[in-house]
């Protein structure tokens, strides 16, 4: 089978291989190609016609007759699709939208074309391809993929909304579906204790060799639920049960027809009894002391997920769950486009495929200028970081991500980038992309709840305990820990009500609860003092109300810390809601 399969995966990536490979060599050229087509194909759609799409000459007259935009600016033409109205972004019908949190409350609808979301695809067989070329042993037993739901509702009109990583699981052919240890109907359970679960109770009885999902915490979360509920695994595999009561199931249909009962019939008819695996891995946890992946798949020949930012502190720590296995960066992905093919192991960075997307760049240190000098592919430099500009195949022109990208190298002459960081007034730990927006609406909501007025206010990711830390500081003598504690709560909820992502890495447990700090009064002005003496203008100031790390001295200005404990999931449901403790400082 894993021949087959194989076969299958080397025919179907030959074409975009050979574009590929084509377009590094000569990304000038490949870009140039690559926003004809675009242009040429949809200039008759109402954003074509605005933008004058039919006369634009080639990448500099299309950055003078079509302004950078973030989704905000776009909000308006994907509302009319969402309504309906065809030929406003592309002359194709979006299929689907892609949801991802946005910077307002409101989550952003990404579109997706049919012809997109195909190359989009192609360039996944793209990085299989290479990463089987240089692990053999890739497919030598199943691949364990964690994806989110491919419809999590519909527009008012019938167009689905969910995840891409869905739409694909879902969609694959049946020979793919079988080199798989899980269904995709295992996204469809709603709690995040039983789908953690779930996936480990049928992945342990399998003989995995490739495992793939963006973020580490995933399967940093998948082995500790191994390590935590080991005996019950064991057992459910030996009885051919799936050893908890029925989930909640994701209360929707989906264009397949996939449901809370088909779901979880699909679940079931993937359990067989297997007492000879059952007692396999008994030994290994009498051993090992717990269940571990490490020893349970010795098999196991590369994982795939996200290694630069944040992420990458994650990342490090799979080596004591996973043991010695290579890790590959699974690309700069976003809802917004796939735009690199990592191309080696343990590296962040990846080749721009210049053969799909057009990208331009503004220096990291110019963003903020007026007119901020915009570059080509082919124009970066080594050693720099700059801001990634997209247009797509997706309807997104000149689309700010917001993504900053370092580059490091070439691949022939087409840049080697590696993502860094979230930019302007945006903060992630675990792939939730808080923006500035929705901390202060979450500030200003926990005030309004429990009457505490906050005189200045920061936010800190702490990336090694997985949270936030938030620092207020009010003009209040005294404020007892009780209201502090209510404070920490509303503001931990409204985030989950503001950050669709935020609210789902919270209910996983994949981002812990935030601790709160209470500053001593004048903490804001010395931060301020410090900065003009450091010659920052005062005129033009702007307190850094999220910063990407703990200044020595707002620690030596902590009154006491306030952390929040998750409550257990039975308990909390799906809203991340904590009780806290209080520590000293």
């Amino acid at each position: 089978m894993p021949s087959l399969v194989t076969a299958s995966l080397v025919v179907s990536a030959w074409a975009q291989h050979g574009r590929f490979e084509r377009a590094v060599r000569d990304p000038a050229r490949a870009q140039a190609a690559v926003l004809r087509s675009l242009l040429d194909r949809n200039r008759h759609t109402v954003f074509g016609r605005e933008h004058g799409f039919a006369t634009i000459a080639g990448p500099r007259d299309h950055a003078r007759r079509v302004p950078i935009r973030d989704y905000e600016a776009f909000r308006p033409y994907i509302t009319r699709l969402v309504a309906g109205q065809t030929r406003v972004l592309t002359a194709e019908p979006p299929v689907m939208f892609a949801t991802t949190s946005g910077t307002t409350g409101e989550p952003k609808l990404v579109p997706v074309t049919a012809s997109w979301r195909a190359e989009t695809a192609g360039l996944m067989r793209l990085w299989l391809r290479r990463a089987l070329a240089d692990h053999p042993g890739l497919f030598a037993g199943k691949m364990l993929t964690v994806v989110s739901p491919a419809v999590e509702r519909w527009t008012p009109t019938g167009i689905p909304c969910g995840a891409m990583s869905g739409v694909a699981a879902r969609d694959l052919p049946w020979l793919t579906q079988r080199q798989h240890a899980v269904p995709y109907a295992v996204s469809l359970i709603r709690d995040p204790d039983a789908r953690y679960f779930v996936t480990m109770r049928l992945a342990l009885a399998r003989s995995v060799s490739a495992v793939g999902t963006p973020n580490a915490t995933t399967l940093i979360r998948l082995a500790e639920t191994a390590r935590a509920h080991g005996e019950a695994l064991v057992r459910a595999i030996h009885d051919g049960t799936l050893g908890i009561p029925d989930p909640p199931m994701v209360p929707m249909v989906d264009d397949s027809a996939l449901g809370g009962a088909e779901a979880l019939t699909a679940i079931r008819g993937a359990l067989r009894p297997d007492p000879a695996r059952a007692r396999a891995l008994a030994r290994i946890a009498e051993r090992e002391g717990s269940l571990a992946p490490r020893a349970a798949w010795p098999a196991l020949a590369l994982i795939g997920c996200w290694l630069g930012g944040n992420a990458g502190v994650h990342a490090r720590h799979l080596g004591e769950h996973y043991g010695d296995v290579p890790l590959r960066d699974l690309g700069l992905v976003a809802s917004e486009g796939r735009m690199t093919i990592p191309l080696e192991d343990g590296s962040p960075a990846g080749v721009l495929a210049v053969h799909a997307t057009f990208f331009e760049f503004v220096p990291e240190d110019r963003i903020e200028e007026p007119s901020p000098p915009v570059l080509l592919a082919h124009e970066l430099e080594e050693g720099r970081r700059y801001y990634i500009i997209l247009t797509g195949g997706n309807g997104l022109y000149r689309y700010d991500l917001n993504d900053i990208v370092e580059v490091h190298g070439f691949h022939h002459r087409t840049p080697v980038v590696a993502f860094v960081r979230k930019g302007r007034d945006m903060v992630s730990v675990t792939g939730e992309k808080l923006h500035l927006n929705q901390v202060q609406a979450a500030v200003r909501e926990a005030e309004d709840e429990t009457k505490l007025a906050v005189w200045q206010f920061r936010l800190v990711p702490d990336v090694a305990e997985c949270r936030y830390d938030l620092l207020i500081e009010t003009r209040e003598a005294r404020v007892e820990d009780r209201v502090v504690l209510a404070f920490l709560r509303t503001f931990d909820e409204a985030l989950s009500r503001l950050n669709i992502e935020y609210a789902a890495k919270r209910a996983s447990r994949r981002l812990g609860p935030p601790c709160l700090s209470l500053m001593r009064s004048g903490w804001s002005e010395r931060q301020c003092r410090a900065d003009f003496a450091r010659g920052k203008r005062e005129v033009q100031y702007k307190w850094p109300a999220i910063a990407l790390a703990w200044d020595p001295a707002s620690r030596a200005d902590v009154l006491r810390n306030l952390n929040a404990v998750d409550e257990p999931a039975h308990a909390r449901g799906l809203t991340g809601t904590a009780h806290a403790s209080v520590m000293p400082a």
